[in-house]
């Protein structure tokens, strides 16, 4: 990792202390979940599981179910996994819709696989998570996640019906972030309520608007980072997104005081899905002149905070001050 990502990384593995033993039993689950008598399903599984992956979503769960007094038993560490399968095959699913070819800074499974063997593999995922999930018997949970995931598609087509909108403003791009991103780390966040010693409907709320904060600032962030880290860093060419199509919040929200001629500029660039008539660099000057920097960090400082205060009411604790360092981590790690 480059020097910009050792403070992140640190602060990232203070958070996951806590709750390392049980985030090793998670990986040791992974495997055992992807172990299938289809080869090329378990090559695939190994493929994308030894690629890395900061397991956010899996940790919040843990460190949730903690917070709630679970430190018996493996119901937190099989949720984890379903988790994390689901935010796999969103993954997986993303790379086929926007023809990427590198992820985590390797090639990515369907530019190894080809799109309809990653297709069927994302299904798989998919449909592996939900049936792990029923197995543990809790219908309550089982609903929280398949509503999450058709939050999740349900952004999806938000997101490309808007694809290239230079009108789409922070508010909707922001729902959009919601639906896609945010929605998963709050059933994350929230599942442990429905089965630790301590949950409650209140405190699924409160956990369920914790992981939705954080994971807007999660998005915020690494939306940020596109424009501002090094392609080695983020593990993928930076402006990657602009040249997908897609609008994200730094330049979104530099685009109202712009002029004319820079969101003609804008506009080009989506509609070629180049920089061949216009250069990163004029791209990254209109949205360091306008503010889409220092306005898309201060967004997710807002939700991080956001995110903080939604644990107020918990005791005081090892479990709650980890939640709260992984939030001012996870948006800080574009500073």
């Amino acid at each position: 990792m480059g020097s910009v990502a050792r403070p992140r990384e640190e602060g990232l593995r203070r958070s996951y202390d806590l709750v390392a033993a049980k985030l090793w039993r998670v990986e040791e689950e992974l495997v055992r979940l992807c172990n299938s008598p289809v080869p090329t399903i378990s090559k695939i599984s190994d493929y994308l599981r030894s690629g890395g992956g900061k397991r956010v979503r899996p940790a919040l769960l843990l460190l949730a179910a903690r917070l709630l007094g679970h430190e018996d038993g493996d119901r937190d560490v099989r949720y984890a996994a379903v988790v994390e399968f689901i935010h796999a095959a969103t993954l997986v699913h993303d790379d086929i819709i926007d023809e990427a070819r590198l992820r985590r800074g390797r090639e990515s499974i369907n530019a190894k696989w080809g799109n309809n063997l990653t297709v069927l593999f994302g299904d798989y995922l998919y449909t592996k998570s939900m049936g792990v999930a029923l197995d543990e018997g809790s219908l309550a949970i089982l609903k929280i996640l398949s509503e999450t995931t058709l939050t999740m598609i349900e952004g999806e087509i938000i997101g490309l019906e808007r694809e290239g909108d230079v009108d789409l403003g922070p508010e909707d791009a922001i729902e959009i972030v919601r639906r896609k991103t945010a929605e998963l780390f709050s059933a994350a966040c929230r599942i442990p309520a429905h089965f630790a010693p301590l949950g409650s409907e209140e405190a699924s709320a409160r956990l369920a608007e914790y992981g939705r904060r954080i994971g807007i600032s999660f998005q915020l962030i690494d939306d940020l980072l596109d424009y501002t880290a090094r392609e080695d860093v983020v593990g993928k060419p930076v402006l990657s997104d602009l040249r997908e199509g897609k609008l994200t919040m730094p330049l979104i929200a530099a685009l109202p005081p712009a002029s004319p001629q820079e969101r003609g500029q804008v506009a080009r660039v989506l509609r070629e899905r180049s920089f061949e008539n216009v250069s990163p660099f004029e791209i990254l000057a209109i949205v360091n002149r306008h503010g889409g920097i220092e306005r898309t960090r201060e967004l997710a400082r807002e939700n991080a905070h956001a995110a903080k205060v939604s644990l107020t009411p918990f005791p005081p604790g090892e479990a709650r001050d980890a939640l709260v360092l992984a939030a001012d981590t996870l948006v800080e790690r574009a500073s």
